[in-house]
């Protein structure tokens, strides 16, 4: 096989490991639009603040500790113990259903009926509140997180691609992440999960009522601030799933916020309300940036992996506004 195919496959590889990453951050955002209709800025942060929640409970961090010393003089920072990872998890997702009630009954709520703009402007709001509360409650110092997914490159695939090279004394077979691939497997199972709920389940068919007229949905008996709770809940799962993926390959920090950016070509390009069209605006953005920055990136200088989904959102979104799988837009004139 030639070199240049195979290196090309590799990068076609890597990009589809890449593009489920940003899919896994999309997910949050479909989940809430399908379900309320709402656009939430905060789903970025909520990744975050998961991630943080998760680190924290791990190692027996005193929530608020900094504050608490700085209040009372005191140097208090541990409690003494780590808790295994599965319970930390556990106690993670508690926090995250707690959160999501909490969003309801003091913001939503109040918004029922209101303007879309409205109720985007309160998930910038939020967006910033519990950036500022992750920051006090966890402190802003980058945290590594370990959850005991295996990391590095997959020695089995190497040993058992490296006869495609076919004697090339270059290549050494293909290097795929672990922890990309174990992203890709979850990220299968929770799209599977996440259809089969909204299109099989009492409650599935109630959030998409919900998202089509708060006030019908009402009328016909809909519990709305159930679903509301319901809908904020799995999205803040969907976020700690993406918080613990993004936070064991590079860390938890601040900057993982910013992975809401890179989620939004992707729904441009798969659609707001489609689930599995956020895996594969996910897996287009992905191999897109990845076969860009490897053929034209050495001609245009590099780093054409910070912009490249973004050109390429705009320019599908002057054919297809929708998405591929987006709702089409139906108007009597």
């Amino acid at each position: 096989m030639p070199e240049s195919l195979l290196y090309g496959t590799e990068v076609v590889l890597n990009g589809l490991m890449a593009g489920v990453l940003y899919a896994l951050v999309a997910l949050g955002f479909v989940l809430i639009y399908k379900a309320s209709g709402i656009f939430n800025y905060a789903q970025g942060v909520m990744a975050l603040f998961a991630a943080m929640t998760l680190y924290g409970i791990m190692v027996g961090q005193v929530p608020f500790a900094h504050l608490i010393n700085a209040i009372f003089g005191t140097h208090i920072h541990n409690f003494g113990w780590e808790v295994p990872a599965i319970i930390a998890i556990v106690l993670t997702v508690v926090v995250m259903v707690l959160f999501a009630w909490l969003v309801q009954q003091y913001i939503f709520r109040h918004l029922v009926g209101q303007e879309p703009i409205i109720l985007f402007m309160a998930t910038i709001g939020l967006a910033y509140f519990l950036e500022g509360v992750a920051d006090l409650m966890w402190g802003s110092e980058i945290k590594a997180l370990d959850v005991g997914l295996p990391q590095g490159g997959s020695l089995w695939i190497e040993e058992n691609t490296q006869w495609l090279g076919m004697g090339n004394e270059n290549f050494y077979g293909f290097f795929l992440d672990q922890l990309d691939l174990i992203a890709t497997v979850i990220a299968a199972v929770l799209v599977i999960a996440l259809v089969a709920f909204s299109q099989y389940t009492k409650q599935g068919r109630a959030m998409r009522a919900v998202a089509d007229d708060h006030q019908a949905a009402l009328s016909v008996g809909i519990n709305l601030n159930f679903i509301w709770v319901l809908v904020w809940s799995v999205a803040g799962f969907v976020a700690l799933v993406a918080g613990i993926v993004w936070g064991s390959k590079s860390g938890v920090q601040f900057s993982l916020s910013l992975i809401a950016l890179k989620a939004l070509p992707v729904l441009m390009l798969g659609g707001f309300t489609s689930i599995p069209g956020a895996i594969v605006g996910g897996l287009i953005i992905g191999v897109g940036e990845k076969l860009f920055e490897f053929s034209i990136g050495p001609l245009v200088g590099g780093a054409t992996e910070n912009w490249f989904a973004y050109v390429l959102a705009l320019l599908f979104l002057v054919f297809r506004p929708q998405g591929l799988f987006g709702d089409k837009i139906i108007e009597r004139v």
